[in-house]
């Protein structure tokens, strides 16, 4: 079963509700993923959230952390859920919301990712366009910061 395929079939409702509940938790791990570093300032790999859940009290196995990642159903164990969480410093909870606000820790990651994005636009519309009058350039960076 791929992610975002629950609308698309004809299910039982409790077979579904365990789908939509894996494809939240997958596109909510590898947010994560995507956005959160490991101590040492890289991505995540799997023997770090291996050894972070162990720390919290879980063996994550590598079969179980690639099911999850890909959005394929299973019966997450709640501990497993809460040893997750713990490695990404988020509330348990989050992980299985398919809506609601996004962590602090996520947001200003985030907004860190977009500031750094943003800058980087702007560096190459200042080379690409070479010599640009002062003005111009600020009009430039206003039209990138309204984009978000």
């Amino acid at each position: 079963m791929e992610l975002n395929s629950v609308e698309n079939l004809d299910l039982p409702p409790e077979r579904a509700a365990g789908l939509r509940r894996a494809e939240t938790l997958a596109r909510k791990i590898n947010l994560l993923l995507d956005v959160i570093m490991s101590e040492s300032g890289k991505p995540y790999d799997y023997p770090a959230i291996r050894d972070g859940a162990q720390k919290a009290g879980y063996y994550l196995s590598r079969t179980r952390w690639s099911l999850l990642k890909s959005g394929k159903e299973q019966v997450v164990p709640d501990e497993a859920l809460r040893a997750i969480a713990a490695v990404f410093d988020v509330d348990p909870e989050y992980l299985l919301q398919e809506g609601g606000k996004l962590p602090e820790r996520v947001e200003a990651e985030l907004e860190l990712i977009r500031s750094l994005r943003r800058a980087e636009v702007r560096n190459f519309a200042a080379r690409a366009l070479g010599p640009v009058d002062p003005e111009a350039l600020r009009a430039i960076a206003k039209i990138l910061d309204e984009t978000e």
